[in-house]
């Protein structure tokens, strides 16, 4: 039987992950299904008694279960654990199993775009403490960045990611950022600031040391005022499409035994879709 496979959410019809996972299924020849599902919160449970028994191969998560599934699998990677949340699910035997795809996905974006960014980058400042900043900086503790400081609006957020991770977190307070710029190799926006709809990101870029790394998680607009105003002042952008099309690979290849290609005709696909929603 052809793998049929999920993203759950709600609400869900913004999710590009169909048109994704579409893309890659035609282009490899994969008798396979991936469709969206908008799963309310009290529905949940009984759409992973539909996994468990067998509907569907695997499937990812998006907001807001990411949190609520952890207590509804049978094992978490140690990636979710660290991040306390998850968006990767599969199967196997009669146990699903979790994962968080953020993860990789992010890194692997960075290591795409920017190769050489281990050898230039001490400090990290990572704007943020939610989920997706629990996430990058376990990725970036991971890797063995030296120093990495979280500056978050709320200053007790940004002390319990210290205390949950350790060393080498530091807390650094909200308007402290902008002289944080100035000791940054690194800087990676995890907060919906300057996403479209939302508040601006209020960052005094001045400090900004022209070849630092300037990563944005938001990818509507596709190129943040944050990236722009970084360009400008010689910062080198990373933008946060290409973390959703990485972070989609892992779970693809799990459910359909294929490890796809993120490339550019892909990205040019799912950017002439964000433009014209």
């Amino acid at each position: 039987m052809s793998p049929r496979c999920f993203v759950i959410g709600h609400p869900i019809a913004h999710s590009r992950s169909p048109l994704i996972h579409g893309e890659w299924l035609r282009q490899y020849g994969i008798a396979g299904s991936y469709t969206g599902f908008d799963v309310a919160p009290a529905d949940l449970p009984s759409f992973v008694m539909r996994l468990r028994e067998g509907e569907f191969a695997g499937g990812n998560v998006t907001v807001p279960h990411k949190e609520a599934m952890m207590a509804l699998v049978d094992e978490i990677s140690d990636a979710g654990r660290a991040v306390g949340a998850v968006n990767t699910l599969w199967r196997d035997g009669d146990r699903i199993l979790a994962d968080n795809s953020d993860v990789p996905g992010f890194l692997a974006h960075l290591d795409a775009t920017v190769p050489d960014w281990e050898s230039r980058v001490n400090t990290v400042l990572v704007l943020g403490a939610g989920g997706a900043a629990r996430g990058i900086a376990f990725g970036f503790q991971s890797r063995g960045v030296g120093r990495i400081l979280i500056a978050n609006r709320s200053r007790d957020r940004a002390d319990e990611l210290v205390s949950a991770f350790g060393a080498p977190l530091e807390a650094v307070d909200w308007e402290r950022r902008g002289a944080a710029v100035g000791e940054a190799d690194l800087i990676v926006n995890t907060t919906a600031l300057g996403l479209q709809g939302k508040p601006p990101l209020d960052i005094d870029l001045s400090r900004l040391r022209p070849g630092t790394i300037v990563d944005d998680i938001v990818y509507v607009p596709l190129k943040t005022d944050l990236l722009v105003q970084a360009e400008r002042r010689g910062g080198v952008i990373v933008d946060g499409l290409g973390m959703l099309l990485h972070q989609a690979v892992p779970g693809f290849t799990r459910w359909f035994g294929v490890t796809p290609e993120v490339t550019p005709a892909l990205r040019d696909l799912v950017e002439a879709d964000i433009l014209k929603a």
